[in-house]
């Protein structure tokens, strides 16, 4: 494989342009007022966000896939999404060990 100096120069530059949204949104949220119920919005997100990458897991494997996205979601009611998707990768590891 060969390096290509054009294609490791786009790479690059896409790379700094996703980090720079990513960080002026970081920084012009400090600039904002937000509404109660927004603020609620936007915390519901990494959860949601959760469950659409988790729910097509859930529903097309096995059964200690099935009951680690449930608990899953459960767990993101109340964690943080870190820690909600680390207690379902433990749960389907415990349960895959058990023979499920």
């Amino acid at each position: 494989m060969t390096l290509d100096l054009s294609t490791l120069a786009a790479i690059l530059a896409m790379a700094i342009a996703t980090a720079l949204i990513r960080l002026s949104g970081l920084v012009l949220i400090r600039y904002v007022k937000l509404s109660a119920r927004a603020r609620e919005a936007l915390t519901a997100i990494p959860p949601a966000v959760l469950m659409a990458v988790v729910a097509p897991t859930a529903l097309m494997t096995g059964v200690a896939e099935t009951i680690g996205c449930a608990l899953t979601a459960f767990a993101a009611l109340r964690l943080p999404l870190l820690g909600a998707t680390a207690i379902g990768v433990a749960c389907v590891a415990l349960l895959r060990l058990a023979g499920l």
